[in-house]
Formats: C-alpha cells, structure tokens, sequence
C-alpha cells in the first residue's frame, strides 16, 4: 500500500475527504519525526513505538574495492510492533 492508497482508505473509513485525510497522514508523520529528533518515542498501544536507535562506529568494506573505510556512529529510526499488530499480521 503506498501514500495514496492509504488516503483513499482512511478517507473512506474515516468520513473524510481524500485532503483531509492527507493532512491527517502528513501531520501524524510530522509529529513522529518532530518527536524523534527531539530525542523522544512515540508510542501507540496496540500499534507500536517508534524511537531512536544509536549504531556504534565499525569497519566496513567498500563493495567494488574490497579496501576497508571506516562508518561512522549515526542515530537510527526504529519501530517495534505492538501485540495487537503483531496478533493481526499471524
């Protein structure tokens, strides 16, 4: 399912129009974004929770040399599936 499909589902589930509803998807992506740079999770029980991984500085290889380079230390978006997504999916 892509962007516009999930428009057309919520807003048709929801009594919304197809603007209404991708305003509702750009806010809800906004507000997850705004919260993990701030350093915070979002967290919707049932759903998940997104968050902030760290990843450690190591030694990778670059593919077409095989010479090894350095990565360096970076932050990591991460979501982890609550129970009721995990039930839905099996």
């Amino acid at each position: 399912m892509n962007k516009a499909e999930l428009v057309d589902y919520i807003a048709s589930n929801a009594d919304l129009t197809k603007a209404q509803a991708a305003k509702a998807i750009d806010a809800f992506v906004g507000g997850v974004e705004a919260a993990l740079k701030a350093g915070d999770s979002v967290t919707l029980v049932g759903f998940g929770t997104f968050s902030v991984g760290d990843r450690e500085a190591r030694t990778g290889r670059n593919p077409k040399t095989g010479e090894p380079l350095e990565i360096a230390a970076s932050k990591q978006p991460k979501f982890k599936a609550g129970k009721t997504l995990k039930d839905a999916v099996q």
